[in-house]
């Protein structure tokens, strides 16, 4: 701990003890090591204590307590104890391949990206819900790949569930200034405004569990759907017409039986196109996942996290 890491890996905690323990496993795993761990408690009741100190010996870790303010002012708090060149921030919730780090360096030096993020994705161990919830949130039929689809890298807004930046960039920048909800994007909007090199590495992907069944998962997208409206609030023109699809799907599946009643025929189709689309969705997850339970459950998912993130969206703009 004399020298100073090239990486500060910071990680806020919220009453998931479990989940922590599974990604400092996968930090243990890692073949690049020069780096740190900052565990940021955000006022838990269910305390991460007993994990860290099992890691304690494998890891350079630390860990902080402090009364709970949300995730962006816990990343601003580690951010302030980290000795690292570079800070990178995960969810509780994620599990690193062994090559992140490797592949992290490679790319910082064949680019020089002054902040980036990654992709996520399904793991084999995960439940085949959470493998359908983890597809759906990549899919080009849902959030057109804009969540780090390497076609869409010119427009892609790391978020804090996976990414980095240089020391520099958290000093001029001041950070996140948001607590919850769209604060990873205001950032890499901030980011990109003031002129520094955002990029996406594809190669550093997580594996992100998202939440166990479909409930917490709506709530969870309903966030989502709120934090883009307090996005475009704060930058103009960040409200795009992709982000408003899931309303207009939101208020025409709720329209399909008033549709029925006004004209079978155009019900009919419009039950026809729904069909289509889901089927899309069914395909494209199993192509990507080469399982059939991951793509029928990928339908039940789209339809959750399309509705939730567009009721979010619509309650936000109605304020």
């Amino acid at each position: 701990m004399n020298s100073a890491p090239k990486y500060s890996v910071v990680i806020p905690v919220y009453n998931r003890p479990e989940e922590l323990e599974e990604l400092l496993e996968s930090l243990v795993a890692q073949i690049f090591r020069n780096f740190e761990v900052i565990i940021v408690e955000d006022g838990s009741q269910r305390t991460s204590e007993a994990v860290y100190e099992r890691y304690s010996a494998k890891l350079a870790v630390r860990y902080f307590f402090k009364p709970n303010s949300g995730p962006g002012p816990s990343r601003n708090y580690g951010f302030e104890k980290a000795r690292g060149e570079y800070f990178v921030v995960f969810d509780s919730d994620c599990i690193l391949p062994s090559t992140y780090f490797e592949d992290v360096e490679k790319s910082l030096v064949s680019h020089g990206f002054d902040a980036w993020g990654g992709p996520d994705r399904g793991h084999e161990k995960f439940t085949t819900l959470q493998q359908a919830m983890a597809h759906t949130m990549s899919s080009m039929f849902t959030t057109g790949g804009i969540r780090g689809g390497e076609h869409q890298a010119d427009r892609f807004q790391p978020r804090s569930f996976n990414m980095g930046m240089s020391r520099k960039v958290f000093e001029f920048t001041g950070g996140f200034t948001l607590d919850r909800l769209a604060e990873d994007i205001d950032l890499s909007i901030r980011m990109k405004k003031q002129g520094f090199r955002v990029g996406l590495i594809p190669e550093a992907y997580v594996f992100h569990k998202r939440r166990t069944n479909l409930r917490e998962f709506f709530y969870q997208v309903q966030g989502f759907g709120r934090g883009r409206v307090r996005v475009g609030r704060i930058h103009s023109g960040e409200v795009k017409t992709t982000h408003w699809f899931p309303a207009v799907f939101l208020i025409g599946l709720i329209s399909i039986p008033f549709l029925f009643i006004f004209d079978k025929i155009i019900g009919g189709l419009a039950i026809g196109l729904l069909g289509i689309y889901l089927a899309a969705i069914f395909f494209e997850g199993l192509k990507a996942t080469r399982s059939l339970a991951v793509a029928l459950l990928s339908i039940p998912s789209a339809i959750v996290q399309l509705t939730g993130y567009g009721l979010g969206f619509l309650k936000e703009k109605l304020k």
